[in-house]
């Protein structure tokens, strides 16, 4: 009897979920030009209109009823507080009674160093989560720059310390290059010290525009992880680690008999609004990305396409297909599957040149070396008490 691989359709349902996380852009612009910088049009003063924010609320609207869960609206640059508290204000009008109704919570992803006391009134009236991208001290800062050159690591400290005094809480997200990967601890410590209640680590990665910078290896990486681990395992209470913690939930539910649980879960397709209402979906790196091949990842666009409509034609686009074909590779060939669940598009994009590709060095020193990392840790100390 002659069976049928499923469908497109099928393929795309079996991988992806109903948006959890929508990436909206208030601005291309951003105040800083760091070293390390993927975005394309960040010195580029393009604004969304109200009409994009109006016509997005609309969607998430229709998603929201339909049955999705709570929607995390992340407002993502350029530097999103770019656009001053009053434009941003008027942004987020039109989610307002969605947000009352606990349909929706906003995310901000900021440099924090145009944060004031009206900033921190604006983000507490709203119950926005503040995430800040600082990647460390001074010297692990160094490449967070002004437009002229000039370190920013003193306006971003002085915008943390503006959330604090206003009682806002942050999380963080650190960019490790190579001069800081050598350096787990102090890194560890300065962001204990500094007072978010957790924080992520983006290993630096050759992504958009960032093509030519050398980034960390994956014996880097390995040792960055355990020395991680180490700290994490007697310092805990004072900072969570998002990495860690999405390894520890993976071995909780593995231990527990929850397996099923893990292996039900499926990918966002994290739909990303530009600020012409554009939507890419799959990695937000890959928005105002050039690709003929691809129709620049455009997806379709918000004033013309409610988002529903557009995520149910998602599994026609080439790119997604190609992602698709890569996924299921990533799952019949990689041992680190079962914890990694497939590569991130863009950085196979980016890195590979091809969505059909598999690993990626992302792959390595993200994910790859945290699970070497804890199992080297714990046959040493088997080893040790044997």
């Amino acid at each position: 009897m002659r069976t049928h691989a499923p469908g497109w359709r099928a393929r795309y349902d079996q991988w992806f979920t109903a948006p959890q996380t929508v990436v909206v852009q208030p601005t291309t612009w951003c105040n800083l030009d760091c070293r390390y910088c993927y975005l394309p049009f960040r010195k580029l003063k393009r604004q969304m209109p109200a009409a994009v924010a109006a016509a997005l609320a609309a969607s998430v609207a229709q998603l929201t009823a339909s049955g999705s869960p709570t929607i995390g609206l992340v407002w993502h640059g350029g530097e999103p507080l770019a656009v001053g508290p009053q434009k941003f204000t008027r942004l987020l009008a039109p989610f307002e009674d969605l947000r009352r109704a606990g349909c929706i919570r906003h995310y901000v992803q900021t440099n924090a160093t145009l944060i004031t006391d009206t900033w921190c009134e604006l983000l507490a009236a709203h119950d926005i989560s503040v995430g800040v991208s600082i990647d460390g001290p001074a010297t692990m800062n160094a490449l967070r720059v002004d437009l002229r050159s000039k370190p920013a690591f003193d306006r971003v400290l002085r915008g943390t310390q503006r959330l604090r005094a206003h009682g806002v809480p942050f999380s963080v997200i650190s960019v490790v290059t190579t001069a800081s990967i050598t350096r787990p601890e102090e890194l560890l410590e300065f962001l204990a010290e500094l007072g978010c209640h957790s924080a992520g680590f983006n290993i630096e990665e050759i992504e958009g525009v960032n093509a030519g910078r050398q980034v960390p290896t994956s014996e880097q990486a390995e040792e960055f992880w355990r020395r991680t681990l180490t700290w994490s395992r007697s310092h805990h209470d004072r900072l969570e680690v998002r990495e860690l913690d999405r390894l520890g939930e993976y071995l909780h539910l593995i231990r527990t008999g929850q397996r099923a649980e893990w292996d039900e879960r499926r990918h966002d397709p994290i739909p990303t609004v530009s600020v012409t209402g554009d939507v890419v979906l799959l990695s937000p790196e890959l928005a105002d990305t050039a690709e003929a091949a691809y129709d620049d990842f455009r997806a379709g666009n918000i004033l013309h396409h409610p988002l529903d409509e557009i995520l149910g034609h998602a599994h026609r686009l080439r790119y997604v297909r190609d992602f698709l074909t890569g996924l299921d590779r990533c799952q019949a060939e990689c041992p680190f599957f079962d914890f990694c669940r497939g590569a991130q598009a863009a950085n196979r994009y980016f890195e590979n040149g091809s969505l059909q590709s598999t690993e990626t060095n992302h792959c390595r020193v993200s994910r790859q070396a945290l699970i070497t990392a804890l199992s080297n840790l714990a046959t040493k100390e088997k080893e040790r008490t044997s």
